[in-house]
């Protein structure tokens, strides 16, 4: 038999079978924000989410309807657009590493994590000034009240 027009793993299951598993774990991966799964289906996961973070960088209506139809749950599509797309902004791509793990004990595959290679929870997203350039949020100080020549008396 030869191996022409063959794409990607099988992963041992049929195409709407297969097409769940890597939605699912797409899903996980935006909501958890790292899984852990066997080597190759971080692989493919990868591949899928990292098109869908792209959709979502970009924005719009058609994109945000794109990435909702690609992912399980409606919650998971708004993080990706709505909290995690605007502090991926920095990179142009590869938003997602994959690290090795130690082999599975029941079987022997290699498992390995997949997460965001920027830390999301530690920055906020830079706004844009009237001047084009780029600034952080400043934290406010609360207001303290100076003594004026009323208070002192």
């Amino acid at each position: 038999m030869h191996r022409h027009g063959y794409k990607g793993k099988k992963f041992g299951r049929e195409r709407d079978q297969r097409q769940a598993l890597i939605k699912g774990l797409a899903d996980s991966l935006v909501l958890n924000e790292s899984i852990e799964t066997t080597l190759s289906k971080a692989k493919a996961a990868v591949s899928y989410t990292e098109k869908l973070i792209t959709k979502a960088k970009k924005g719009g209506l058609h994109n945000r309807r794109q990435v909702i139809s690609s992912l399980n749950t409606i919650e998971a599509a708004h993080k990706l657009v709505d909290e995690l797309a605007p502090k991926l902004n920095s990179r142009a791509s590869g938003y997602l590493r994959i690290e090795k793990g130690n082999l599975r004990r029941g079987d022997g595959v290699q498992l390995a994590k997949v997460s965001f290679v920027d830390d999301l929870k530690a920055k906020a997203p830079a706004k844009k000034t009237d001047d084009g350039s780029s600034k952080a949020p400043v934290a406010k100080k609360p207001a303290t009240k100076k003594p004026t020549t009323k208070d002192t008396k």
